[in-house]
This record gives structure tokens, C-alpha cells and sequence, in this order.
């Protein structure tokens, strides 16, 4: 029988952690059949809450758009349940490994054991498909989960919650709220794995709270994700191919295009491209309902105190759109941003807003410089048809992933890794990768019961067995 509502929350978290893990001892290696059947519990609930997710999703910002949510929130978690569903039995499959003439006579396997209990802290900006996207994939590699959940999405917070309970029992899978304070507690846990997406500087504070217990963690941060637009393309087709990774969710999204490099002779092609391209797909954004919000005061605020100390320090401002910015309903088209220094706040740290500066530069390898003297980005996009400079910036640059005449998209491939380097992050998940990253690979050596050649080398040592065993291993 499911614990209301209510209970989600009412033990310590100390406490919900040691009643989940003595859960999962009873139970340590949930068999196939079971976890599929988690799986398709949670993409019915998906389907049957999703109006009630997206209408809370537009109480929390004020406005987003239903396709938005639809696509970035809902889609990819149902997309990721049916791919696990599709592929568990052969992930959960001990894989069979050589044991070389050095073991022989032995078998050797690598089996896939559950972790245990997952920690999993949601940030605000997509809050289904970054609480269920997780435990999706903690569920196929058969974990119990306890999910932070933002202070920022409150209405939301409350639909996943009910979803969830009517689903698992607390000692299965679980729903945390509260402020700072018990973010930072929860961080602290003794988890046997947690998952935190959210900036760079707070996952330093998480790495750090976790490296008390030597709970391994997977960072999913952001930076500053860079579009390099090369002197072959189309600026028309440039534009087309990165403006709605930019515009998605108003910015507010990790792997969202953070600056531009554009050839400098092309800078102002770009800007105009820019500027048609949005006027056309979204008009006057303060009625639009396709274009979101900035999701609270606060994050406006600080998107503001970027722009105009942009503006204080020389840079010139233009809107996508010509359309003022909305203070009342916090719309903020595209500010499109020239002559940015290295002294402004744009570009220093992940923008997270609709703010798009536009950096000239007179070569390629200028731009790939520009891009190495900074801090690894969780994403890289490079809009070009080019082989060889295609091939120029994938050998010289790195990041978390690429697209290529795309932006954002490689987010919701199911069958690739997904996850940062450096500063922008560290470990992956979804997919395979995302099974391996929740799962104990531990090896099995099995002998039988002759022909045991390990004592060849015990002690006495010095025979000349052993001696000649030595010679012909060491060859």
C-alpha cells in the first residue's frame, strides 16, 4: 500500500535513507521482469499526468510554452523508458571476459549489480525530465532513488510527487523538498551514488559535502557552450539551424548556445539573420504563448544586473525583435549582444537567459583558441558543411558533447552518453552509459573443481616450475 502524500517527507532524511537501504538489502538484485514493470508503471503515470505536469509547469513560470514542456520535459522521459525497456535484458547480461593463459583454467564474468540507493538533486529549469529522466535509468539498473526536488517549482513539485506515490512505496522511491538548508543536507547523505545537475559552483559544494562519505557522484554542471559559425556556411542556414536552442525554455537550459563566434566580415549578416529568423518564429513575444518566461524574480534579476552591466561597460544592445523587454511578465526576447569584453559579467559565467553575445573573430584557429583559453563547455556546436573543418574542431576542442549544423538535439539521443568534462561535469548517464553509471561492474573469477594451476605459485617459492613460469611470462 502507497504512503500518502504527506509521509514523502516526514522522516528524517537520515531515516528515509536507512529504510531504503535495508529495503533494497531484502532485495538486492531486482529480476528482470520487475524492473520492467517499474518502468511501465512510471511511463503510464507520464502519460496520464502529463496535462496536469505541463499546466504546472506554466503555473511555476509564469508562462512556457505547451510545446516546449512537451517536447523537453515529457517526450524525451516516455522516448527513454521505451528505449531501456527495449534494451535492459541485454545491459543486465553478465559479459563474459577472457581469463588469458595466466588464470587458465578459469571463467571470468563481469556482472551488473544495483548500487543501492540513488541521490538525485533536480534544478528548476526542466523539472520532470531531470527528476524522471534520472530515475529512469536508476530504476532499470534496479536502485531505490530519493529525489531532491527544486524549491523553485513548487506546483510542479506537486504533481510529481502524487504521480510517484501512487506509484512506489517511500521505500522505493521518494520526493524531498525544501530550501538550501535541506539541499545541503541531502548532499550530505552516505548515498552509494548522486546525481546533482545544476551550475558549476554549487556542484563544487556538492562534490565536496559527498567526498565526506566517498559517495560517487555525477555532475551534470553547464558553462559557457559555444556556436562557431564558419566562413562556409549560409548565415540564413547558421541561424536556422542554432536559434531554437537558444530560444528553448528562454535560455534557460544547460547545453543552450551561451555566446556566437561569427567571421568578423559577417558579423552583422548574422545579426540580421538573427533577427528575421526570430521575428518570424515568434513575433511579439510578451502575448505569445510559445515564447516562456524568465522562471522568477530572481532569475530575472540577475539576467537583468548581466545586461546592463553589458551596457555600463560599453556593449551594444539590440533586441531580436525590436520589442521592449516585458518587466510584468519577465519576456525577454533574444538581446543580441556586440562588442562584449572580457571585463563584463556576460562573459564570465553561464548566461542561462535569452542573452546572446556575438564575438568576431578573423580565422578559425582564433576561434578555437578563444574556446580553449576557457573553461571546458558541457556543449559545442559548430555550423558548418565542411569536412575538414569539421574535423579541425572536433580534434582540437573539447566539451560534453557536439552537434554539428545543430544545437541542443544530441540531448535526446537515447543511445549515446550524455555529460560533461571538467568543469562542466563529470560522469554520464542516460542510455547504456546511464545503466553502467548506476550499476557495480564486478568482476567474477570461478574455478573448478581440478586442475587448480593458482597453487603453481604458492609457496615454497623458487622451484624451478615456478622459475620457468616467471621466464615465460615475462618474455
Amino acid at each position: 500500500m502507497n504512503m500518502p502524500i504527506q509521509a514523502q517527507t516526514a522522516l528524517p532524511l537520515s531515516q528515509i535513507l536507512i529504510n531504503q537501504r535495508a529495503h533494497y538489502l531484502a532485495d538486492p538484485s531486482p529480476a528482470y521482469e520487475a524492473r520492467i514493470e517499474h518502468l511501465k508503471s512510471l511511463k503510464k503515470a507520464i502519460l496520464s499526468h502529463q496535462e496536469e505536469l505541463i499546466n504546472a509547469l506554466n503555473e511555476d513560470y509564469g508562462n512556457r510554452s505547451v510545446d516546449d514542456s512537451m517536447i523537453s520535459d515529457i517526450m524525451p522521459c516516455i522516448n527513454n523508458i521505451n528505449y531501456s525497456i527495449k534494451h535492459l535484458k541485454k545491459w543486465m547480461k553478465p559479459s563474459r571476459r577472457h581469463a588469458g593463459l595466466l588464470l587458465a583454467p578459469a571463467s571470468i564474468k563481469v556482472q551488473y549489480q544495483p548500487l543501492g540507493v540513488v541521490g538525485i538533486i533536480v534544478p528548476w529549469n526542466f523539472p520532470v525530465m531531470l527528476s524522471v529522466g534520472p530515475l529512469i535509468t536508476a530504476l532499470a539498473a534496479g536502485n531505490r532513488a530519493m529525489i531532491k526536488l527544486s524549491e523553485f517549482t513548487p506546483e510542479t513539485n506537486k504533481i510529481l510527487i502524487a504521480m510517484l506515490a501512487s506509484i512506489f512505496d517511500q521505500n522505493h522511491v521518494t520526493c524531498i523538498e525544501g530550501e538550501a538548508d535541506i539541499a545541503a543536507e541531502f548532499s550530505s547523505l552516505p548515498f552509494d551514488h548522486l546525481l546533482f545537475t545544476g551550475s558549476t559552483t554549487v556542484g563544487r559544494h556538492v562534490m565536496r559535502s559527498a567526498a565526506q562519505n566517498l559517495t560517487p557522484v555525477t555532475l551534470e554542471l553547464g558553462g559557457k557552450s559555444p556556436v562557431i559559425v564558419a566562413d562556409d556556411i549560409d548565415m540564413d542556414t547558421a541561424v536556422e539551424r542554432m536559434i531554437y536552442g537558444k530560444c528553448l525554455n528562454a535560455g534557460q537550459i544547460c547545453v543552450a548556445p551561451d555566446y556566437v563566434l561569427v567571421p568578423k566580415e559577417k558579423l552583422n549578416d548574422f545579426v540580421q539573420a538573427y533577427k528575421r529568423k526570430f521575428t518570424k518564429m515568434y513575433g511579439q513575444v510578451s502575448n505569445n504563448k510559445d515564447y516562456g518566461s524568465i522562471i522568477n524574480q530572481r532569475q530575472f534579476e540577475r539576467v537583468m544586473q548581466v545586461l546592463e552591466d553589458a551596457k555600463a561597460k560599453g556593449a551594444s544592445v539590440m533586441s531580436a525583435n525590436d520589442e521592449a523587454i516585458n518587466i510584468e511578465h519577465q519576456k525577454v526576447p533574444t538581446q543580441i549582444i556586440t562588442g562584449a569584453t572580457d571585463d563584463m559579467l556576460l562573459l564570465q559565467d553561464e548566461i542561462f537567459g535569452p542573452l546572446l553575445p556575438v564575438i568576431p573573430y578573423d580565422n578559425l584557429q582564433e576561434a578555437i583558441s578563444y574556446i580553449n583559453q576557457r573553461p571546458r563547455p558541457l556543449a559545442l556546436y559548430l555550423m558548418s558543411f565542411d569536412k575538414n573543418t569539421q574535423q579541425t574542431v572536433m580534434n582540437h576542442t573539447h566539451s560534453g558533447g557536439v552537434c554539428i549544423n545543430e544545437t541542443v538535439f544530441h540531448v535526446a539521443a537515447d543511445d549515446a552518453p550524455f555529460g560533461g568534462v571538467g568543469p562542466s561535469g563529470m560522469g554520464h548517464y542516460h542510455g547504456k552509459e546511464g545503466f553502467l553509471t548506476f550499476s557495480h561492474a564486478k568482476t567474477i573469477l570461478k574455478r573448478g573443481k581440478y586442475f587448480n594451476t593458482g597453487k603453481l605459485i604458492h609457496p615454497p617459492y623458487g622451484g624451478w616450475l615456478q622459475n620457468q613460469l616467471m621466464k615465460f611470462f615475462l618474455r
